[in-house]
């Protein structure tokens, strides 16, 4: 055998060990990114749940590439907000409910908590029904099947998973988002018409397209983000080895990595709201099928005009994100009645050593699968949620700004100009979206 030969068939030989070996450092390198990560994926991902997908989907559907703007426009508003939460967290060692008991009036504290609770268990009976229904695109299987195969995984994970395998969980079920992308190249849209929409605002002044405009604002401002992101960092902290009593820090070096943390979150999740637009917008709208009602009737849409590819994707997302948010919301739920009556809580705990609070998280999610089983309309039951979500987000980023300046609380972490800035301006253009968004509810 001459030189060549034997460098041709070592070359051979070895080819496919480079390739699994490249494969290896791949994944290792994506794990490593997702270890470094923190509650902030978790909650950018949660907060483009089946009921915000269909949003977006409709805004793509109804209005085209026109609405894809407000999504650079918004992502400041949305980090500055989920910072706010998680410097809330940080610092204090409390949620926001927390906070509310012990430095607030009940008064306050217990219609905000009722509230959040209906509207949550709601919006879970809705991202349920939802995953059923994009599920049954994929897979022809009755829906009572697959929503109580849903419920059963979802309240397995929750129960019996621990805390760093809920964690791990969550942030690859957030890459399930991903698939939005490529639906929205499978959509092959117009370059020119995407570069207009994304950088040349289209504010109309006509009623269907400003409620369009706030319903996706509020959208984007979930008041149960608020409640997770805050008692998530608080998790963290516990998980990572802080005493329960010495919780209550929050170094120069922990904020900027919250700051971080929340803006990779928020980008996550605008850029994911951009991509729904435009696969709706180059396939929907351009076909002029200018009316969905949900995220699986786009997915379903999608089908004869983009191909199964894209029909499917647009699916997984759903289920993917939706098995996410779902107990996202229930857990929300126990941490703000958890902290309002003052029961342990926390993922890290198992059921025995907080039993009120997996109590409300099963309790919520039975609730929800007993509201999707009624008959209830889910658009309709979505109608009242938003309402409730509507009214609770200006109250709620009022709230948080007024703890974060609290130097009672806060200490001398208490908000600069910078953040109060960005914060008060949120708030403001918030209780303008929320208030529109009620208003056109009910009209």
């Amino acid at each position: 055998m001459n030189g060549n030969t034997l460098q041709q068939t070592i070359t051979a030989n070895t080819q496919p060990m480079r390739r699994k070996a490249d494969a290896v450092q791949r994944s290792n390198r994506l794990k490593s990114v997702l270890r470094l990560l923190g509650p902030g994926l978790i909650t950018g991902a949660a907060n483009d749940d089946p009921s915000a997908i269909g949003t977006y989907a409709k805004a793509g559907a109804a209005f085209g590439f026109s609405t894809l703007w407000i999504a650079p426009v918004v992502f400041p508003m949305m980090a500055a907000s989920m910072f706010l939460c998680s410097k809330l967290g940080m610092v204090s060692g409390m949620g926001i409910a927390g906070v509310l008991r012990r430095y607030y009036s009940r008064r306050l504290l217990y219609p905000v908590v009722i509230c959040l609770v209906i509207a949550n268990i709601i919006e879970a009976a809705a991202d349920l029904s939802a995953i059923a229904a994009s599920i049954r695109l994929i897979i022809p299987v009755p829906l009572t099947a697959i929503i109580i195969g849903v419920t059963g995984l979802i309240l397995g994970l929750q129960t019996w998973g621990s805390y760093v395998l809920l964690q791990k969980i969550f942030k690859w079920l957030a890459l399930a988002l991903l698939s939005y992308v490529g639906a929205a190249f499978l959509a092959k849209p117009d370059l020119a018409q995407v570069i207009r929409g994304t950088f040349i605002p289209d504010l109309r002044l006509d009623s269907s397209h400003l409620a369009m405009l706030v319903a996706i604002v509020g959208t984007t401002m979930s008041p149960y983000l608020f409640f997770w992101q805050s008692s998530q960092n608080v998790e963290e902290k516990t998980a990572n080895g802080y005493h329960p009593e010495k919780r209550a820090s929050g170094s120069k070096e922990e904020l900027r990595f919250a700051a971080l943390d929340s803006s990779i979150g928020m980008l996550f999740s605008s850029l994911m709201m951009y991509f729904i637009i435009l696969c709706t917008a180059a396939t929907l709208f351009k076909a002029g099928h200018l009316s969905v009602d949900s995220a699986q009737a786009a997915a379903e849409a999608l089908r004869p005009l983009a191909g199964n590819a894209a029909s499917l994707l647009f699916a997984a997302g759903v289920v993917g994100v939706g098995i996410l948010a779902v107990p996202v919301l229930t857990t929300g739920a126990g941490y703000a009645l958890a902290e309002t009556f003052g029961w342990r809580h926390g993922l890290a705990h198992k059921p025995g050593h907080a039993r009120e609070f997996y109590a409300v998280i099963a309790l919520s999610t039975c609730v929800a699968v007993a509201i999707g089983f009624s008959g209830i309309n889910p658009i309709s039951a979505l109608f009242f949620a938003a309402i409730i979500m509507g009214l609770l987000a200006p109250l709620l980023l009022i709230i948080v700004m007024l703890i974060t300046n609290n130097r009672k609380i806060m200490g001398d972490r208490a908000n600069g100009r910078a953040i109060n800035l960005f914060g008060w301006i949120t708030t403001a253009v918030v209780s303008a979206a929320s208030l529109g968004l009620s208003w056109t509810w009910l009209r």
